[in-house]
């Protein structure tokens, strides 16, 4: 079901916080929606990996990587893991890399941009915390919706109240 980050911001202003332009979609859902699961890392996407090995059970993954312009946190295998452990999408405040194949995959991905470099593996980062970017805190357990319009951030008062 499509749930339009305009229509939930008309119907629901005082409920959802909007995150500030950045992103750009790259994956093959331009539309999702989830609970939130975070991480926080800097150049390093192996925790990344361990988040997406793991049951996604329909979240999305937000990964505050600095916003660094420099490395890709994201990358084809990665995404295709997943694709295969219910993910419905990831949303990188930072780089993704292969973004054709993941053009063609069933997952939503937001990233600021893409960058060929790799990441360097130092199993450094926080899993399931508070992180802040883009005039937003994104709180584990809340919901994020995304499309071409944008992301949006509920503390899941839509879903509690039936709302939508």
């Amino acid at each position: 079901m499509d749930l339009l980050t305009t229509d939930l911001c008309d119907a629901h202003a005082d409920k959802v916080r909007v995150v500030e332009p950045m992103f750009n979609s790259f994956g093959g859902r331009s539309s999702f929606h989830g609970r939130i699961s975070t991480l926080k890392v800097f150049e390093d996407n192996s925790m990344v990996r361990t988040a997406l090995e793991s049951p996604g059970d329909d979240r999305v993954l937000v990964i505050d990587g600095g916003g660094s312009l420099r490395r890709a946190l994201v990358g084809d295998q990665l995404a295709a893991l997943g694709v295969k452990n219910g993910w419905v999408g990831v949303v990188v405040y930072g780089c993704i890399r292969d973004t054709r194949a993941i053009g063609e995959m069933n997952i939503g991905m937001f990233a600021i941009d893409t960058h060929p470099m790799k990441t360097i593996k130092r199993n450094v980062g926080e899993m399931d915390i508070p992180v802040t970017f883009g005039g937003v805190t994104f709180e584990p357990g809340n919901w994020l919706y995304a499309d071409d319009d944008g992301v949006i951030v509920s503390n899941g008062a839509l879903h509690q109240a039936n709302l939508i």
